[in-house]
């Protein structure tokens, strides 16, 4: 690490916590292990916005074949395969304009 620490965070929490806290420090100080996860938390990615897509493809995917069903309607292996790489390829823009909407940002 380049350059000395010279900015702190600080939080109160209650017995009950602290103890948790402590306890999950093990061996190291709690300011240690605090920092750890603090950092390591702020520099994983987010799981939020790939688990959005995954159920929002499910649910494309269960819409598109119930409505055929319900039609009375076949579907194909060719055509199946068609609405998977169709969900796939959609997935991650779905995802990202339904957290934007969510977040009032306009896309």
């Amino acid at each position: 690490m380049s350059g000395s620490r010279t900015r702190g965070i600080s939080t109160k929490l209650t017995d009950e916590e602290y103890r948790a806290v402590e306890s999950a420090a093990g061996t190291a100080t709690i300011s240690e292990w605090l920092r750890e996860v603090a950092l390591k938390a702020a520099r994983a990615p987010s799981e939020g916005p790939t688990i959005l897509a995954e159920l929002l493809a499910v649910r494309t995917l269960a819409l598109n074949l119930l409505y055929r069903i319900s039609a009375g309607q076949r579907i194909t292996d060719e055509e199946m395969q068609q609405l998977i790489d169709r969900v796939d390829a959609d997935k991650r823009r779905r995802a990202s304009e339904c957290l934007a909407s969510a977040a009032g940002i306009p896309l």
